[in-house]
């Protein structure tokens, strides 16, 4: 396969969204499927969902992200459902999106994970083109276009909402950012959770958060809020300690995305368990 030539005027630029539409996808909406075609022959294998029909969609529930002093915490459960079942149980909603950034999905899963490669494979085209990383602001943009671009199939129930996160090298802060529906995009000051279970997530951070919040203590009240959320909401996966399955929980600060050790987020969940005995412990008393 031959490169492509654009006359002058015409080049798509660093956008690779815009150079599928150039060459194999010309005039048209990139249709459903071909994302993950020219990802995956990219050798770009996400680890994800599965896409289910439209008569049985899996949906992916909680995701949550709160800014701590030196960067951000994202985490998600591993459930999800189809209607009233349990779909998976160990399906992955949290990416990185590139080494200073993450990206957490709730909605559909198929489109979730479809919009979450071609997401990776726009920045490292590019930085690849530029020789230089996106701002954080400008990855925020880009994700916006996506779910926009989205919005026809949001139409018809493929709703996919992202929970977008990470390190901002100029301001040398940790920063949230949010999306309706339509792509609008929306910074958030310290937290925020989405999904079946969001509201539950939501308040347990609100409850717990203070300013200039430690890592640990940040990685901890994330748990707690999946916790809460799980006791609360039926779609929310909790602490599997049977399967050895628990939420995915990732820090980005300036050294980049680490996602934490299950032996970690495990020793959390304990944490949390122990806590909710002794005040079960002293009402009973």
């Amino acid at each position: 396969m031959s490169l492509p030539l654009f006359p002058s005027g015409s080049d798509p630029g660093p956008s690779f969204t815009e150079l599928l539409r150039r060459t194999r996808f010309a005039g048209a909406q990139i249709p459903p499927g071909t994302v993950s075609e020219v990802v995956s022959a990219a050798g770009r294998q996400t680890p994800g969902f599965a896409v289910a029909p439209i008569s049985g969609v899996t949906h992916g529930t909680t995701v949550v992200a709160l800014r701590y002093d030196n960067g951000v915490v994202v985490a998600g459960d591993r459930r999800a459902t189809e209607g009233n079942m349990i779909a998976h149980r160990s399906i992955e909603k949290v990416f990185p999106a590139d080494r200073h950034s993450a990206v957490a999905i709730a909605g559909a899963a198929g489109s979730a994970s479809e919009m979450v490669r071609l997401f990776q494979t726009q920045l490292e085209h590019y930085e690849k083109v530029e020789g230089t990383c996106l701002s954080l602001e400008g990855k925020a943009n880009q994700l916006g276009q996506m779910v926009s671009a989205n919005l026809q199939m949001a139409m018809q129930g493929l709703v996919v909402i992202p929970l977008f996160a990470g390190y901002d090298l100029r301001l040398k802060r940790g920063r949230i950012f949010t999306y309706d529906v339509t792509g609008g995009r929306f910074e958030e000051t310290d937290f925020h959770a989405t999904g079946s279970g969001g509201r539950d997530a939501k308040n347990t951070v609100k409850l717990g958060y203070r300013e200039r919040l430690g890592r640990d203590e940040a990685v901890e009240l994330a748990v707690t809020a999946l916790y809460e959320a799980a006791d609360e909401d039926t779609a929310t996966g909790g602490p599997d300690p049977v399967r050895g399955i628990y939420p995915v929980v990732a820090t980005v600060d300036a050294e980049g995305y680490r996602r934490l050790e299950d032996t970690e987020v495990a020793e959390r969940f304990r944490n949390v368990l122990e806590r909710r005995r002794e005040r079960a412990d002293g009402g009973a008393s």
